[in-house]
């Protein structure tokens, strides 16, 4: 049982005789002896005994200047805190990214592609994301290492991709954290409020560091009451809409399909969808936290398969069904959908569905749900951060001063580069702000693609090692309900995505309001705009393979024990099927959906 103030916190690897796997054992956390309160405070901050790192340099049992075998050992033996309960995954599963993207970025995509570019780009990324996260949950539940999915590229495909993968999806956090300050700064400025937008940058820093200074724990709960609003504010949204949409607005209008038919169901064509693709994906970054967290979780065995399967209701009900009601609701070509940013609250079709409907004080309301879930980001953007960078730095593969954790679990130096980094919100009281954010934002603006692309390959080599190595599917603790077929929809589909914001980048779509871009210098800086973390992955990828002289990982070499968690896997899992023969018919039916 956890005590309240544990001195360490951290696992071992040891052989299991039954099973051949390398288990990763739990140390049993120690209370602190006698002393006051800031004294164990004090000593709480100090290091973690019990990790270690893999050295760079040093020549591994394969050859290679890369030691993969203890870079895998690293990430299986990271004395990271387990205090994430099953109620943590599903909040951040059902909620942890629902953000600006749905909130305000739908309405941009509204207002490029129309009603039924929307709807159909949605459906067909949230289509992509489910196969990608149950790919990523059957990995996870068998080897819940720190870094996750870069850690599962560099045992699964390649040590330079998952050096590329860390630092690409590390970069993404890092940016988004000073993003998200900004924008919860300026839904401030919907109630036209006097106060200099760096006073309130300061507010919401302190808030979200603080947050993740308390421990894992402090960022589950915080992410738990998070998603609960958003969660009630998208099932009112969505109860508000049927009424509105059916003729109960405060003018008794029936609205119904009208605006499928004027001004109709697409904008811009093909290239419009296409358009509405980039942005649904963006719209969808954060969904495979649930995965990361998995390393600092107590059970993953039993809460990581609730959590995944509850992605697809997420996607249904949250994203597909809200805007089915947006796209009613709202033409594409109001012109309130052009806001100054993409995060001015102003310019989100809930928003203008509420103003148009009447009811006074409630869209008040809403922007404060658009704020809260811009912190909620902000808070996910300092604990993906963290947490990446500090796996990356225990294989070896950034500074090993960001592989600090101290005696809570909590990984203080990497958190503190990430503090250090969100301090450039102060940007927003500058006047090149605009400039600075959109280059920074085209540094990671592919993280997302690129890092649902790789999980998918991962799972699908994780699959062929699987069955080379002689290893029955029966063995696995949570198979993926899409299986490897899914995995493959997930990379190819990831690929077309990546395909989309090429041309998209190049030849952006005709804008409704302003001048269109054209000119060779406006659309060279519209595309790098779009495109610039592509070549960045790539000499990422290139410069750490050439320096290291790194292994493309053979099905019969990747290591398929180092970090399995559970001892006796093969019983405990067979004990589990005999237990659930014995549910009646409903229970089963549940189950296999939730």
């Amino acid at each position: 049982m956890a005590k309240e103030i544990p001195e360490t916190s951290t696992s071992n690897s040891s052989q299991d005789s039954t099973s051949g796997f390398a288990v990763a054992e739990t140390y049993e956390e120690k209370p602190v002896k006698s002393g006051n309160v800031a004294r164990r405070v004090w000593d709480s901050f100090k290091q973690n005994p019990n990790y270690h790192i893999t050295q760079k340099g040093v020549v591994g049992a394969n050859g290679q200047v890369f030691d993969v075998e203890s870079a895998a050992v690293a990430t299986a033996e990271s004395p990271l805190a387990r205090k994430l309960k099953g109620r943590h995954l599903q909040m951040i599963a059902i909620g942890g990214s629902i953000g600006t993207g749905l909130f305000v970025g739908s309405g941009k995509a509204l207002q490029q592609g129309g009603p039924a570019s929307l709807l159909i780009a949605f459906a067909l990324i949230g289509g992509m994301l489910f196969c990608t996260v149950q790919a990523l949950g059957e990995m996870a539940v068998l080897l819940p290492v720190a870094g996750s999915f870069s850690a599962y590229s560099t045992r699964f495909l390649d040590p330079a991709w998952g050096f590329a993968m860390g630092w690409n999806y590390a970069m993404q956090w890092l940016i988004v954290m000073p993003l998200e300050i900004v924008a919860a700064a300026i839904t401030i400025q919907y109630w036209n409020y006097p106060v200099s937008p760096a006073a309130w940058v300061s507010i919401f820093l302190v808030v979200v560091i603080g947050i993740n200074l308390v421990g894992v724990q402090g960022y589950g709960e915080a992410e738990f009451i998070f998603s609960l609003v958003k969660i009630i504010a998208v099932v009112g949204f969505i109860i508000l809409g049927v009424i509105l949409d059916s003729g109960g607005g405060s003018n008794g209008e029936y609205i119904g399909g009208r605006n499928y038919r004027d001004p109709g169901a697409f904008n811009n064509g093909f290239k419009g969808l296409c358009s509405v693709f980039v942005i649904a994906a963006f719209a969808f970054a954060g969904t495979e936290l649930v995965g990361l967290a998995a390393a600092e979780t107590a059970n993953p065995r039993r809460s990581l398969p609730t959590a995944v399967k509850q992605v697809f209701w997420r996607i249904c009900l949250f994203y597909i069904v809200s805007l089915l009601l947006v796209g009613l609701l709202v033409p594409y070509t109001d012109p309130r959908l052009i806001g100054q940013s993409s995060v001015d609250a102003k310019a989100s079709p809930f928003v203008i569905a509420i103003r148009d409907a009447g009811i006074k004080g409630l869209d008040s309301v809403m922007n404060v749900v658009v704020m809260i879930s811009v912190l909620s980001v902000g808070n996910s953007s300092v604990y993906g951060s963290s947490r990446t960078l500090c796996a990356l730095a225990e294989q070896g593969q950034a500074p090993q001063f960001l592989a600090y954790i101290d005696r809570r679990g909590r990984p203080l130096k990497a958190i503190g580069v990430a503090s250090v980094i969100g301090l450039l919100a102060f940007l927003a009281a500058s006047e090149r702000e605009t400039d600075v954010f959109i280059w920074l934002q085209a540094l990671s603006g592919l993280s997302s693609i690129f890092t649902w692309g790789s999980i998918c390959l991962a799972h699908i080599r994780f699959r062929r090692a699987w069955r080379l190595q002689g290893r029955s599917l029966n063995e696995l603790a949570y198979r993926s309900q899409a299986g490897v077929v899914g995995s493959w929809i997930g990379f190819l589909f990831n690929v077309l995505v990546l395909i989309a914001q090429f041309w998209t980048g190049f030849a952006p779509v005709k804008p409704q309001y302003g001048p269109p871009v054209t000119g060779a210098s406006a659309r060279i800086k519209s595309f790098f705009q779009a495109y610039l973390a592509f070549p960045l992955v790539v000499l990422c990828y290139l410069g750490y393979k050439i320096i290291y002289r790194t292994p493309f990982m053979r099905s019969k070499d990747m290591d398929l024990r180092t970090g399995v968690r559970d001892l006796n896997l093969a019983e405990l899992v067979a004990d589990e099927e005999r237990e659930k023969a014995s549910w009646p018919k409903w229970k089963k039916a549940y189950k296999f959906l939730c």
